[in-house]
């Protein structure tokens, strides 16, 4: 299991960063929409403990990912990851397992390489633009975040449901996060 190294700043300019990675040389990948269905344990004991499973198609890329969001640090975040062929027997196996299928979520997400970093903007239904910023160490994503002209303090490091907290939006009780149904 690989500990995740990741913050997010909220609110950010979209264009403004995009032109600002740019001038930096950064690698851009593009952007493209993710869904993703969220698997919890069936007495969603999961959820208050941070763990999810989740199956995440971003273009033909197809993976299975498990997260334990054990604490709300930049290095708090464990995950397991590997593509898989299959989106509807991958399901069928979770869910004969005892997982069920608690959340659909789309967003869209361009993706930027600078210096040993990833650098995702992501747009999500209902909620401002964010950039989520991810190294190989604290002292990475902390020197491109300054790289991009953010305040350290003002990062977030919470996950996408606390992110959505912040905004009002309490993601345990909304099983359907798309940009034509959020309920």
């Amino acid at each position: 299991m690989k500990t995740e190294i990741e913050t997010r700043f909220l609110e950010i300019n979209k264009n403004h960063l995009i032109v600002t990675l740019q001038a930096l040389g950064a690698a851009d990948k593009g952007e493209v929409k993710l869904d993703e269905i969220i698997f919890y344990d069936k007495y969603l004991t999961w959820m208050k403990d941070g763990k999810l499973v989740k199956i995440r198609r971003k273009g033909d890329d197809i993976k299975l990912i498990f997260k334990n969001n054990k604490e709300k640090t930049i290095e708090g975040v464990q995950e397991i990851e590997f593509k898989i062929p299959n989106i509807a027997e991958v399901k069928s196996f979770l869910e004969a397992i005892g997982l069920i299928a608690y959340r659909t979520i789309e967003k869209y997400r361009h993706s930027f390489e600078l210096d040993g970093a990833v650098i995702d903007i992501d747009t999500w239904p209902k909620i401002p633009v964010y950039v989520e910023i991810e190294g190989d160490s604290a002292e990475n994503v902390k020197g491109i975040a300054e790289k991009l002209g953010f305040n350290w303090e003002d990062r977030f490091d919470g996950d996408p449901r606390v992110v959505f907290k912040k905004y009002g939006f309490d993601l345990d009780k909304i099983r359907t996060v798309t940009f034509d149904t959020f309920e």
